[in-house]
């Protein structure tokens, strides 16, 4: 088992419902299943507790605990609710991500701008702020960040690309600042994915059918046609999650069939 023994936060392991399984449940699933202990944080406790029973099913080991991550009290509550139960935290797999609302620069309300930033930018680093000192002083840990293609491709919505990229940025940063304590930061960029965030939200927006909605983003796809699904982004996450990525830290890992791939 490739996470024997190790312990997960992983904070938006909920999902949205729709048709197939978002990031955030399938890593935390996967996770699971290579041996690691879970803490299940989400806003919706409910989605959590549905993540929960299909893990403990399966045999494996987590809790859920509801947490708005735009709140300095409740990300230092999920930590300490970790270290608590399992008397240690390896890793923290950051999920959470909005973009209802955005818009071209003109378009865009303050409101939105700022809804956006504050789940998808602060929440990210008062979540990470709350985990390092435990990391530090186990002189051991792996944070994983989930940001978009958005951050480097050309996109319609300011605020979701804005705060993807300063999602990357951040990552930079927090692997530089904790080489030397040995925790490792990374992100990963999803491209175009059939999850149900993506799905069901878009084809609402735009008022099209999910059928269109998905052949139109799998023609978008160079590597076979097809949009990804949430298990590639949980696949690439247990890899760096894992000590197979022992030397591996400030790394933003695209996995996008080759979409970013046609950037210049």
């Amino acid at each position: 088992m490739r996470l024997k023994d190790k312990v997960a936060i992983v904070v938006g392991a909920g999902q949205t419902p729709g048709d197939t399984i978002g990031n955030g449940r399938a890593a935390s699933i996967l996770f699971a299943r290579e041996g690691a202990r879970v803490v299940l944080v989400d806003r919706n406790l409910e989605s959590a507790l549905e993540t929960q029973a299909m893990i403990e099913a399966e045999g494996g080991a987590c809790f859920s605990f509801q947490a708005d991550v735009t709140r300095e009290d409740d990300c230092r509550g999920f930590v300490q609710a970790a270290i608590e139960a399992y008397g240690r935290v390896d890793v923290l797999h950051n999920n959470v991500g909005i973009g209802g609302g955005d818009d071209e620069i003109l378009s865009l309300t303050e409101a939105a701008w700022d809804r956006i930033m504050s789940v998808n930018l602060k929440g990210l680093f008062l979540s990470s702020r709350s985990v390092l000192p435990v990391m530090r002083e186990q002189r051991a840990g792996s944070i994983i960040n989930i940001s978009s293609i958005a951050a480097v491709c050309s996109t319609g919505i300011v605020a979701y690309k804005t705060s993807k990229a300063g999602v990357n940025a951040l990552t930079h940063q927090i692997a530089l600042e904790n080489a030397k304590y040995n925790v490792r930061a990374n992100a990963i960029m999803p491209g175009l994915m059939n999850t149900p965030m993506a799905i069901e939200g878009i084809s609402k927006a735009r008022g099209v059918s999910k059928e269109d909605l998905i052949r139109q983003r799998d023609a978008s796809v160079p590597l076979g046609g097809k949009m990804g699904t949430a298990w590639d982004v949980a696949y690439a996450a247990l890899f760096l999650a894992s000590d197979e990525a022992k030397f591996i830290t400030g790394v933003v890992l695209p996995v996008d069939g080759g979409q970013s791939a046609r950037i210049g």
